[in-house]
């Protein structure tokens, strides 16, 4: 069973990455960081891609003093995981070994980056 992908736009990813990184925030404190000016229209935009984001389950929305707060409901590693799954599942059959053999052979890993991967491959065989 392929597990349902996460799809979100690039505008809707940098609320997210806000989000990852400052934490719970408001509308205000969200467009404050996206856009330079802040305007009213910036403002109802940065609305608009957190009810898309809430109906993609990708974002919670809570009430803490008069405005309301929202975070993030998936973490980085998750929505980089059903990307991940996602173009496996589309260009290898579903396998992510062509795209780690790809991925590795084109960056130059650091040696914390193979140790981490060595590490997950012993650990995947045990």
């Amino acid at each position: 069973m392929v597990k349902k992908s996460i799809n979100v736009t690039e505008a809707e990813l940098a609320v997210l990455e806000v989000l990852w990184q400052a934490g719970p925030s408001t509308i205000r404190q969200l467009t404050n960081a996206i856009y330079k000016e802040g305007t009213n229209s910036e403002y109802a935009t940065v609305q608009k891609l957190l009810d898309r984001l809430m109906d993609k389950g990708c974002v919670n929305k809570s009430r803490e003093s008069r405005a309301h707060a929202f975070s993030a409901r998936i973490s980085r590693e998750e929505m980089i995981g059903s990307g991940l799954e996602t173009l496996a599942e589309k260009l290898c059959r579903g396998s992510l070994t062509p795209l780690l053999i790809h991925l590795t052979g084109k960056v130059q890993l650091s040696k914390s980056d193979r140790d981490a991967l060595r590490q997950l491959i012993e650990d995947s065989e045990q």
